[in-house]
C-alpha cells in the first residue's frame, strides 16, 4: 500500500470515530434514570407474632434415616446388604489374572514308529492332511514342531516358539495307504 492510500484509510477511521462518539454521547443523555418495580401486586405477609416453632423442630430431631448409608462421594456400588446366615466373603482385590493359554493343538496324527539301527534313534510316522512325515526324535516338522521323545504309545511334541509340550497318542489304525 503506498504512503497516500494509508492516509486516506487513517482519515477515514478517524471519521468513522468521530460520529461514532458524536451519537453515543447524545444518545444516551435522552435515557430516563430510575427504579422499576418488578412486581407491583407484593404485599408482604402479615404475621403478628412470629416465634420459633420449637415442636417441628424436635420431630425433625427425633426421626432417623432409613435408607442405604452411601457415599454419594464414591463412584462405587452400594455394598451388598449382609445376610444374616454367615459372614460375607472377601472380594477379590487386585488385578485378574489372564486366562492360562489353550491347550497346544498339533495338525498331525501319531500312527507308528520304527528304529534306526546304527544311530539308534526313533523315528516318529505322523500324518498330516494328505501328506505322511517321518520324523526323528529331536528334529522338527511343520515348520512349528519339535519331536522330543518317540514312545510305544505316544509322541512329546514341543512348539518352538513357545516352548509348550503336548502329547499324541498312537492311533488304533495306520492310515490307509493310497
Amino acid at each position: 500500500m503506498t504512503r497516500r492510500a494509508q492516509l486516506y484509510l487513517l482519515g477515514a477511521l478517524a471519521a468513522v470515530l468521530v460520529i461514532v462518539l458524536y451519537f453515543s454521547l447524545h444518545s444516551s443523555s435522552s435515557t430516563v434514570a430510575g427504579v422499576f418495580a418488578a412486581d407491583t401486586k407484593f404485599a408482604p405477609l402479615d404475621v403478628h407474632e412470629p416465634q420459633l416453632r420449637i415442636d417441628l423442630l424436635q420431630k425433625l430431631r427425633e426421626m432417623e434415616y432409613s435408607g442405604t448409608h452411601r457415599n454419594i462421594f464414591v463412584a462405587a456400588p452400594p455394598p451388598i446388604p449382609v445376610a444374616a446366615s454367615g459372614p460375607a466373603p472377601v472380594p477379590f482385590m487386585g488385578p485378574k489374572l489372564p486366562p492360562p493359554p489353550p491347550p497346544l493343538q498339533v495338525p498331525a496324527e501319531y500312527f507308528g514308529y520304527a528304529m534306526q539301527p546304527r544311530a539308534g534313534r526313533r523315528v516318529a510316522f505322523l500324518t498330516s492332511g494328505d501328506d505322511i512325515l517321518l520324523v526323528a526324535e529331536g528334529d522338527t516338522f511343520l515348520n512349528r514342531f519339535r519331536v522330543a521323545r518317540v514312545g510305544n504309545e505316544s509322541l512329546d511334541v514341543e512348539e518352538i516358539s513357545t516352548g509348550r509340550h503336548a502329547t499324541l497318542p498312537i492311533t488304533a489304525e495306520p492310515p490307509p495307504t493310497p
